[in-house]
């Protein structure tokens, strides 16, 4: 699938690391180095315009070695770029750890991952079917 985009960084377009890789890493695109501290969340631009077809998609998601090593995760993961969206793709940053983590120029700090969606179309009803699970939710069907 092509997908048209605009590169205002001096970085090169996303691409994926492996013929496998189903996300593609952003980078920071700032003027100078800056420093979220603990709790602290702040917007990170990339210097990426898109432009998705419709019935697509691109998720921001956390990169998980930052998670990992860091405690930096995207806040609102996944975060959503709808196909009629033509700003500039930021990525909102949280630092969850107990350390100053300081966001640099071209620091890979997010994937991005294109996926298809469908439209939903609500059919009102009195009533749903019944399964083995019913209402059961959040960690009803057991730890093991």
């Amino acid at each position: 699938m092509k997908i048209k985009i605009i590169n205002k960084s001096n970085h090169p377009l996303p691409s994926y690391e492996t013929i496998a890789s189903a996300g593609m890493d952003l980078r920071a695109n700032v003027d100078a180095p800056s420093t979220l501290k603990p709790l602290q969340r702040a917007i990170v631009k990339t210097g990426l315009f898109i432009e998705l077809p419709i019935g697509y998609e691109a998720q921001v998601r956390p990169r998980s070695g930052l998670a990992a090593k860091k405690g930096v995760t995207v806040l609102n993961s996944p975060g959503t770029i709808d196909a009629d969206y033509r700003g500039e793709i930021g990525v909102i940053l949280v630092n969850l750890s107990n350390e100053d983590f300081t966001i640099e120029h071209g620091e890979r700090i997010a994937q991005l991952v294109i996926a298809k969606h469908e439209r939903a179309v609500w059919e009102e009803a009195d009533e749903l079917s019944d399964t083995s699970r019913g209402a059961g939710g959040f960690g009803s069907t057991g730890t093991k």
